[in-house]
Order: structure tokens, then C-alpha cells, then sequence
């Protein structure tokens, strides 16, 4: 989860920050510990998971996730 840092009330010293991120100097979010930790466990666990699959579940999953994109699309066209 990212969260963003309190922005100053001085005008300069908020100018200055937006110029900051902008130029790339400071970063806009603060991530959390748990959340670099948690996107690493993902990226090794997902790669795991599909290696241990046979290749009829994960045609079964790429179909299920086809249908939810999809379903997803048509909610949004009407």
C-alpha cells in the first residue's frame, strides 16, 4: 500500500517539492515494508505455482480469468 507524505502548508516549501517530483529527486509514495515484502513473496510464489500446475488446471484457470475479463467488459458496456 502506498501512502503519500503530508504536503507542506508554506506555498514556497510546496513549490518546491512539486518540482522536486516532478524532476525526480524525491518520489511521490511511501512504500511500506509489508508491501515490498508481500510484491517479492508474490512475483517467487506466482512463478511456483504455475510450474507445479499440470497444464489442463492451467488452461482451466486462463479460461477462468478470460470469462471474468470479459464479463467484466460487458457490466461495463451496458
Amino acid at each position: 500500500m502506498t501512502t503519500r507524505p503530508k504536503r507542506p502548508r508554506d506555498s514556497n516549501q510546496l513549490a518546491k517539492l512539486i518540482v522536486d517530483i516532478a524532476v525526480g529527486e524525491k518520489s511521490d509514495a511511501v512504500e511500506s515494508k509489508k508491501a515490498v515484502a508481500g510484491r517479492a513473496g508474490g512475483i517467487k510464489g506466482g512463478a511456483k505455482r504455475m510450474a507445479l500446475l499440470t497444464d489442463e488446471e492451467r488452461k482451466a484457470l486462463g479460461l477462468k480469468a478470460a470469462r471474468a475479463r470479459w464479463n467484466k467488459k460487458k457490466e461495463a458496456r451496458g
